[in-house]
């Protein structure tokens, strides 16, 4: 059993930056690769990025060149900086893992969720 506890979101004005931060509990955090997505309000949950038990990183287009994700395992965190942010950034962000190393971007690849935080960008 993993549990998942987001923190770092707010209000902050476009162009503006957020570091949202994610918790794990558990022992193999290292084995685990973890992802962010995102969900606004009447859309479906999306993915923005992803990093691999071997720190390989991958993102969503729409958020390329802006996010970065980085993980400590010592730490047992996950990071997301997220610079240059835009208003149609403004959703839930969620932080999720997997044992799984494929498809992930995919949100049904995810065995874990945290319970999200909000990130609200003003234009």
């Amino acid at each position: 059993q993993v549990q998942l506890v987001e923190s770092g979101g707010g209000l902050v004005q476009a162009g503006g930056s957020l570091r949202l931060s994610c918790a794990a509990s558990g022992r193999t955090f290292s084995n685990y690769h973890m992802g962010w997505f995102r969900q606004a309000p009447g859309k479906e949950r999306e993915f923005v990025a992803a990093i691999s038990s071997y720190s390989n990183t991958y993102y969503a287009d729409s958020v390329k060149g802006r996010f970065t994700i980085s993980r400590d395992n010592a730490k047992k965190s996950v990071y997301l900086q997220m610079n240059s942010l835009k208003p149609e950034d403004t959703a839930v962000y969620y932080c999720a893992c997997t044992g799984t190393n494929w498809g992930l971007s995919r949100p049904s690849v995810y065995n874990y969720w945290g319970q999200g935080t909000q990130v609200t960008v003003s234009s």
